[in-house]
């Protein structure tokens, strides 16, 4: 059968595949357009497994808040280089996801990737052509959702760091605590939400370290203490000095405006990922063989 433009053009326009590679499809397939569907998803499935052991440590961070501001869902999704995550392909998919997200609020990674887009695909169908596409492993990392009894705000630092942040502060205050968190990175929101086992891991550390100086027993607990405070104080949210105003802490701000903050969600692409570092012409000369 001939392989006509019209042909390819419509393989194209179901698949979002290359011209050159609908053509090939085509071929195979003797002109039939259905088994050329097939064959490509096919192949789009073993590409995306090969890539799959690669290391995804790029990517993007999406959220996105209800009208209402009740509700809000935050998302990480990876690929293995900057240069893709700014892809028209790669923010398309990821915005999808981030509404199927919203809308159906799956309860795992797995339920998400089982969500049937606009599209008539599943997201888990969306990744594995979308691999195929752009050439890199793209993984959905994580997300979550939280509910409001107040409100929820949002802010996004560029595409790598999202937050959301729980708190019957006005807007614009919300709105700068989140952009605090973004910056800051607290742990927690305030001593009594730290759990007992990290303070007392600190405390033993720092114990170590004070036991080590051979001052008197009396002197070193109250350097325990002191450091204690300190540390605790770093790493919460509310006993953070503000970023735009360091000679108050957030508490103090939250207090003076009758607010508070419930919690908060911190992601930031990559976190806690250890990325593989090549030399350029090995990673190059590693492309070419895939």
């Amino acid at each position: 059968m001939a392989i006509t433009a019209s042909l390819v053009k419509e393989l194209r326009e179901r698949t979002g595949s290359g011209m050159m590679e609908c053509k090939k499809a085509l071929v195979e397939t003797d002109g039939d357009i259905e088994a050329a569907a097939e064959l490509m998803r096919k192949s789009g499935a073993a590409k995306a497994d090969k890539k799959a052991g690669r290391v995804a440590a790029d990517g993007a961070i999406k959220a996105s808040v209800s009208e209402d501001g009740k509700s809000a869902v935050i998302l990480e999704i990876n690929s293995e280089t900057d240069f893709v995550a700014k892809d028209d392909n790669f923010q398309a998919f990821a915005e999808e996801v981030l509404a199927a997200l919203a809308q159906q609020r799956p309860a795992s990674v797995a339920e998400l990737s089982a969500i049937t887009l606009g599209s008539g695909q599943t997201v888990e169908e969306a990744r594995q052509a979308l691999i195929a596409k752009v050439g890199e492993n793209i993984q959905l990392r994580r997300f979550e959702i939280i509910d409001s009894d107040a409100s929820i705000a949002s802010y996004l630092h560029g595409a790598r760091i999202g937050v959301l942040v729980d708190s019957s502060a006005n807007s614009d205050l919300a709105r700068d605590i989140a952009m605090h968190i973004a910056a800051v990175n607290p742990q927690f929101v305030d001593q009594d939400s730290i759990p007992a086992e990290f303070v007392e891991k600190e405390k033993s550390i720092l114990i170590a370290q004070a036991e080590s100086s051979g001052k008197p027993p009396e002197i070193i607990e109250k350097m325990i203490q002191g450091r204690l405070n300190k540390f605790l104080a770093e790493v919460t949210l509310m006993g953070q000095p503000f970023v735009k105003d360091p000679d108050q802490t957030v508490d103090k701000l939250l207090s003076a405006a009758g607010a508070g903050v419930s919690g908060f969600v911190r992601y930031e692409v990559g976190e806690g990922i250890e990325k593989k570092v090549e030399d350029f012409a090995a990673e190059v000369a590693s492309r070419l063989n895939s």
